[in-house]
C-alpha cells in the first residue's frame, strides 16, 4: 500500500578534486592545510550521509609525491571510507596513472574504486538504492597521443586530439550503459571543458594549442564531476568542476573553495548545493608605496595573510622584504613596478643589439634603482669591464 507523502531518499554524492597534496605555495608548506581540508571532507561525508565521494583527479601533485602525502591520501581514504561512503577516485594530469591505480583491485573489494586505465572507463561503479542502480563511470585524464592504444575500441576510428579521444570514451560509456539499462548515468573526467576559466596554477594540457573540450560531449549524463580547472565553477547545470580545495596560486586569491554535494533521484535528475571548504589562510594582492602598505590602517586586516606585494616607489626602496615581513609575516611574492615606468616589451637580444657593455650595466643600474647611475658608479663599472678585459687578454 503506498503512502502518499512516503519520500524516497536521492543517491548523495560528495565531489571533491585537485587535491594536489604535496604541493606547496611559493615554498610555503601547506601540508596543514591539506590535512585541515580532508578532515572537513570526511566530517562532510559522514554528516550527510553520503553515499559515495568522488574524486576527479590530480590527487597529488607530481608523478613521485612525497612520502607524507601518500600517507596523508592513505589516512584520507580510510577515514573516508569509515563514514560509509563508496569511494572513486580517477587519476589527473598530474598523477602517475601506474603508481596511483596499484593496488585497485584489491581496493574495489572494499568499496575504493581507483580508476587509471583507459581501458577500463566505461567499466562503472554500479551503486544501488531504492530507485534502483545508479553507473558511475570513471575517465582518468586521457593525454590524447600516449592513450590512443589503450582505449576500449569503438565502432569507428578516433579522432586525434582531446575532443576526439574524450568523445570515443563518452561514446563507450553510453554503449556500456544502454547494454545494462541503467538511466542514470553520473561521469568523472578530467580536462579542460569549453566555458571552464582557468586561472595560473593548472599544467597545460594542450596539445597543438588546443586542450579544451566542448560541453556538449556530456550531454544527457545525469551529472559530470569535473577535475583540472581550480575554481569551482559550473559549466551547466549538471556539468561542474569542484575546484582545488585551496587557491594554489595568486591568482586564485578571491576564489570561494568547496565540494559539491549532489543529489541524484529517481530520474538522474541532480540537486547541487555548494559546500565551503575551510579557509586555512587567505591570499591578499597588494599594490603601492612601501611607506603606504607599511603604516596604513587599511592593510591591518591582511597581517595574517599569504601576501602578493608589488611596491611602486619611483625606487626600489632598499631592505624591501624585510620591512614588509615585520607586518605581513607571510609575505611570499615580491615585485616592483615603479609608478609612471612603462616596461619594455623587447626581447633580451633586442634591447641589447648594438650596444656596449658599460651602458648594459648602467641600464641594469637604472631597473634595480630607477635613478641614472652617478658619475661615480659609471667609473666603478667602466674599471670592472676594464680589468675583465686585461684578465681575458692575459689568459
Amino acid at each position: 500500500m503506498s503512502v502518499p507523502w512516503a519520500r524516497v531518499r536521492a543517491m548523495r554524492l560528495l565531489h571533491t578534486s585537485d587535491w594536489h597534496l604535496g604541493r606547496s605555495l611559493h615554498r610555503a608548506d601547506l601540508r596543514a592545510a591539506q590535512s585541515a581540508f580532508l578532515d572537513h571532507l570526511v566530517d562532510v561525508a559522514r554528516a550527510e550521509k553520503v553515499d559515495a565521494v568522488l574524486v576527479a583527479g590530480d590527487v597529488y601533485d607530481r608523478a613521485v609525491p612525497p612520502v607524507d602525502a601518500v600517507e596523508l591520501c592513505e589516512d584520507a581514504l580510510l577515514r573516508l571510507h569509515d563514514t560509509g561512503a563508496r569511494i572513486v577516485l580517477i587519476s589527473g594530469n598530474h598523477d602517475s596513472a601506474r603508481r596511483l591505480g596499484f593496488g585497485s583491485g584489491l581496493l574495489e573489494k572494499t568499496g575504493v574504486h581507483v580508476r587509471t586505465r583507459p581501458a577500463a572507463l566505461a567499466r562503472p561503479v554500479v551503486l544501488e538504492d531504492d530507485h534502483g542502480p545508479l553507473a558511475v563511470y570513471g575517465v582518468p585524464y586521457l593525454e590524447p597521443d600516449a592513450v590512443r592504444g589503450e582505449l576500449p575500441p569503438g565502432q569507428d576510428e578516433i579522432p586525434r586530439g582531446h575532443t576526439g579521444v574524450l568523445g570515443h570514451a563518452v561514446g563507450c560509456i553510453r554503449a556500456d550503459a544502454d547494454a545494462r539499462g541503467i538511466r542514470r548515468r553520473v561521469v568523472m573526467a578530467h580536462g579542460w571543458v569549453s566555458g571552464g576559466a582557468a586561472s595560473e596554477s593548472e599544467r597545460d594540457i594542450s596539445v597543438g594549442g588546443v586542450g579544451q573540450v566542448p560541453a556538449e560531449l556530456f550531454a544527457s549524463f545525469g551529472y559530470v564531476a569535473l577535475g583540472h580547472l581550480h575554481g569551482q565553477q559550473t559549466i551547466a547545470p549538471q556539468i561542474r568542476y569542484s575546484g582545488s580545495p585551496l587557491p594554489y596560486s595568486f591568482s586564485e586569491a578571491s576564489h570561494r573553495k568547496g565540494s559539491w554535494l549532489v543529489d541524484l533521484d529517481g530520474e538522474g535528475t541532480a540537486r547541487v548545493e555548494q559546500v565551503p571548504a575551510p579557509v586555512y589562510r587567505r591570499l591578499s594582492v597588494l599594490r603601492g608605496r612601501l611607506a603606504d602598505l607599511l603604516g596604513s590602517a587599511a592593510y591591518g586586516q591582511c597581517e595574517d595573510d599569504f601576501v602578493s606585494v608589488t611596491l611602486t616607489d619611483p625606487s626600489r626602496p632598499e631592505g624591501a622584504m624585510d620591512a614588509l615581513r615585520a607586518r605581513f609575516p607571510h609575505v611570499l611574492v615580491l615585485a616592483f613596478e615603479p609608478e609612471g615606468v612603462l616596461p619594455d616589451q623587447r626581447g633580451y637580444r633586442a634591447r641589447t643589439a648594438g650596444r656596449d657593455d658599460l651602458s648594459i650595466a648602467a641600464e641594469f643600474v637604472m631597473h634595480v634603482s630607477n635613478a641614472a647611475p652617478t658619475a661615480a658608479e659609471k667609473h666603478l663599472l667602466a674599471s670592472a669591464f676594464a680589468a675583465v678585459r686585461t684578465e681575458e687578454a692575459a689568459g
